[in-house]
């Protein structure tokens, strides 16, 4: 099956046969769908903070986090295509804009755009006035001078380099935002703010560019000292792609097609932080200033729920190292059942105190996250769920939609009536009680990955992506979910989401 011109492509990118030969086995045998055994709600796996706890929690994460390492990481490689499809396909097509709603909202609402003037005066450089096309009705070539090289090429840059919000004397971009975001929540007792973000290869330059420009307006600003990391999705990280026969996918030159696999592939981004903490939210879910002290507040309450938690953690880790009594062996199991939602596998109360002992360890000594979910106000949908785990304990998971068996009466109905989703708000103890950092790669679940249908050069194929970052990549942590207010997630997946009441000033 493989040639020695395929093994060579596997060395220059850093992929095993082994590994290759595991990923094709996924597309012949599939995966098998996650067993969620509850919906996870508010006082059954999802704490809903009080606003005394809430006080509580920011006040624990404000004087422990001033000594400690604290990161924000921020996933931003992905290309705004998507965020401009709409769009595209009114530019690309010959049909009148009545038929493309959306490109039509977005030419009418410019003036509530942040990159109005950036559009108009690109326009102008190519011998056009922003107002006289609008008036002639010339939608397309206002559209095209968006989207494309010419003009202000939005439809192939990064999200976090677009113009999101207006302040009226100035603009900012996502990136910029996160900046704004960092000094209040990530900064230590020097002063220094870690960020990290992962970007593309061929826009890291345009990222840096940016940041040579602004970063020291927002160090003045707020007296502080970032510190800004990069990096890529690792070439090792990619993942086969197969034919409709599930043989190795060949492209004109007979190489091997493979993919970038997924969010999953930036678990090799954070595994290579050195930090106590780290908050994880996506590029494009920000907002402007007047709409962030929720967002500051609880992010500062997850911090301090997992501060606390670890500290028990720490402790009775600490405790079953030694001898443990019985007495301490039931302590520890209440603990896990009543704030770490583990519920151990039936046999159980069958092991003997060593190995109740080498069990609660095991499950006290891994990697933490406590995990913001938001009420569900739309379609039910993927989420907090307590699910099965391969060693028959049940615990808390991010299950997406298509991970249930939906041809399962029983774990449909419990799809139905989740009342959460998942809005990638995430804070995470990367280290264990002697602070040495765990190897991340361990706590995955491999069989959580999924398969979808694609194409390429006109033929179709499939496509592997690894498990999600914070679903099978991080299956095997300690999680814990608390209830965060919808005004915390407000993505921007399509451009039309610019013109949202979240996006636009008071």
């Amino acid at each position: 099956m493989f040639s020695q011109n395929d093994l060579q492509q596997l060395e220059n990118k850093g992929i095993s046969l082994e590994m290759v030969k595991q990923q094709l086995s996924y597309f012949r045998e599939g995966f098998p769908f996650t067993k969620v055994t509850q919906a996870a709600r508010v006082g059954e796996g999802i704490l809903q903070l009080s606003e005394a706890e809430l006080a509580t929690y920011t006040k624990v994460y404000e004087e422990k986090s001033k000594s400690l390492e604290v990161c924000k990481f921020v996933p931003a490689s992905g290309a705004a295509s998507r965020m401009f499809k709409a769009l595209f396909a009114y530019v690309d097509s010959e049909e009148n804009i009545e038929e493309h709603p959306k490109a039509k909202e977005i030419v009418l609402e410019l003036d509530r755009l942040a990159f109005r003037a950036d559009l108009a005066a690109a326009l102008q450089q190519n011998g056009h006035s922003l107002d006289d096309l609008i008036q002639k009705r010339e939608y397309r070539t206002i559209l095209a001078a968006l989207l494309k090289e010419h003009g202000l090429d939005y439809g192939n840059l990064p999200k976090g380099l677009l113009q999101f919000h207006d302040y009226g004397g100035f603009t900012r971009t996502p990136i910029e935002e996160h900046l704004v975001e960092g000094a209040n929540y990530c900064q230590d007792e020097k002063g220094n703010v870690h960020l990290h973000f992962t970007v593309s290869t061929e826009h890291q330059e345009k990222f840096e560019e940016l940041l040579a420009q602004l970063q020291s307006k927002y160090e003045s600003q707020f007296g502080v000292h970032y510190q800004i990391g990069f990096s890529q999705q690792q070439a090792r990280t990619d993942t086969i792609a197969v034919d409709e026969n599930n043989q190795p996918f060949r492209l004109e030159d007979n190489s091997i097609l493979f993919r970038p696999g997924g969010h999953g592939a930036l678990l090799d981004n954070l595994d290579a932080l050195d930090f106590d903490l780290v908050f994880i939210k996506n590029i494009d879910n920000v907002v402007p200033d007047h709409l962030k002290e929720t967002t500051y507040q609880y992010k500062k309450a997850l911090g301090g729920v997992l501060l606390k938690l670890q500290e028990k953690i720490f402790g009775y880790v600490g405790q079953l190292k030694e001898s443990s009594s019985a007495a301490t062996i039931k302590e520890i199991e209440a603990f896990l059942k009543e704030e770490l939602f583990i519920r151990p596998p039936s046999d159980y109360q069958g092991y003997d105190l060593n190995q109740k002992r080498a069990f609660l360890y095991q499950k006290l000594n891994r990697p933490i996250r406590v995990c913001g979910m938001v009420k569900n106000e739309g379609e039910p949908g993927g989420g907090p769920f307590f699910a099965e785990n391969p060693d028959q304990s049940v615990s808390l998971h991010i299950v997406e939609s298509a991970q249930i068996d939906k041809d399962n009466d029983e774990q449909l109905s419990l799809l139905k009536i989740s009342s959460h989703f998942n809005p990638v708000d995430l804070v995470c103890s990367l280290k264990d009680d002697q602070g040495k950092i765990f190897d991340l790669k361990k706590y995955v679940n491999p069989r959580q990955g999924f398969i979808s249908n694609k194409s390429k050069e006109g033929r179709p194929l499939k496509a592997l992506e690894l498990p999600g970052l914070w679903n099978g990549s991080m299956a095997d942590w300690n999680t814990i979910f608390v209830e965060v207010p919808i005004l915390t997630f407000n993505p921007v997946k399509q451009v039309n989401d610019l013109l949202r009441e979240a996006h636009q000033m008071l």
